[in-house]
């Protein structure tokens, strides 16, 4: 009985036993996501690692933590998911079923929240320039981006302890990857406290930072339109990629959310397949794109970088 209702291992289902060719080629272009992923990121976060003069800047701060949470988020998804498409049983612990969730659902907030001291760092620079040094200190940008990982990792952790102390009554998961969602559906007896607690954490992480996100926007809309063209120019220029980003990452995530919410079989698998992994591949790759190169200072350095590595291997030839 404790095994049927507590099993020690889940199966994805999604899988099946399709085309071998189309699972291999399928393998290809995870493997080729998660080595541009890793490649775009670590580039980026080197070339600001590499320059102390950018070290200070709130911005980039906040950039390279974007980046980083980049890189955590793709890693527990993209090497489970590249091993499965070459498996033929498609199963995973419950123990590792847990950290997956724990892992992506951490990432997804702590995207968000970055995504909002980003917002707040902009309305700062654009709406209160004169006194940007003095408000967004060094320890304050430090102090914002522990509270968006803790409160990420608080609720997370309590999320996984309800879903974790459930009995299951099957160990199918008709998903790529673990959710919590996938693990309360499956469970035998009633999930009210996780639906309450479930709740809660939509509205306060999903829903309150685009609201504070927004709020910022228009306040610097409203400075924009009573100041000069140059002016909203710059101010377009430094908010461009944070509008984009987000923008990306709201809808890809409000498709996994929706996505959730229909009963297996219901959408295509293709729809599942692109929907799942849209708002933990696409960030990851558009955010070294939006944020690095799109920044000068990012560009000058990441020249400054091809144009030393071009002259060692001059001499090394020689």
């Amino acid at each position: 009985m404790d095994n049927v209702t507590f099993p020690q291992y889940l199966y994805f289902t999604i899988f099946g036993k399709g085309n071998e060719n189309v699972k291999a080629l399928y393998f290809l272009i995870t493997i080729l996501a998660y080595v541009l992923i890793i490649f775009l990121n670590v580039s980026i976060l080197m070339a600001v690692l590499m320059d102390r003069s950018l070290h200070e800047q709130p911005m980039y701060l906040l950039m390279c933590c974007l980046l980083f949470n980049s890189l955590y988020g793709s890693s527990a998804l993209l090497p489970r998911l590249s091993a499965d498409l070459l498996s033929n049983t498609h199963a995973i612990s419950r123990t590792a079923c847990s950290t997956q969730i724990f892992v992506i659902c951490t990432y997804a907030i702590c995207e968000y929240n970055i995504l909002t001291v980003m917002a707040y760092d902009r309305y700062v620079a654009i709406c209160d320039p004169l006194r940007y040094h003095d408000i967004m200190t060094q320890r304050k940008i430090l102090l914002l981006i522990f509270c968006a990982v803790s409160y990420a990792v608080f609720f997370i952790v309590i999320g996984v302890y309800l879903s974790g102390r459930l009995p299951l009554c099957g160990n199918k998961i008709p998903g790529l990857y673990c959710s919590n969602w996938s693990m309360v559906r499956l469970s035998c007896v009633s999930t009210v406290i996780n639906n309450i607690f479930g709740f809660f954490l939509t509205v306060t992480t999903v829903f309150l930072p685009p609201g504070f996100i927004l709020f910022t926007y228009i306040r610097i809309l409203i400075v924009c339109r009573k100041s000069t063209a140059e002016f909203r120019g710059k101010a377009l220029q430094t908010c461009l990629p944070h509008i984009v980003g987000f923008v990306m990452f709201s809808i890809a995530l409000f498709s996994d959310i929706a996505l959730s919410r229909y009963e297996p079989g219901q959408i295509s698998t293709v729809v599942v397949l692109i929907f799942s992994l849209e708002y933990i591949v696409i960030p990851p790759l558009l955010n070294p794109l939006l944020y690095g190169l799109n920044l000068p200072d990012i560009r000058r350095r990441m020249l400054s970088v091809m144009i030393s590595l071009k002259g060692c291997h001059r001499i090394s030839s020689k």
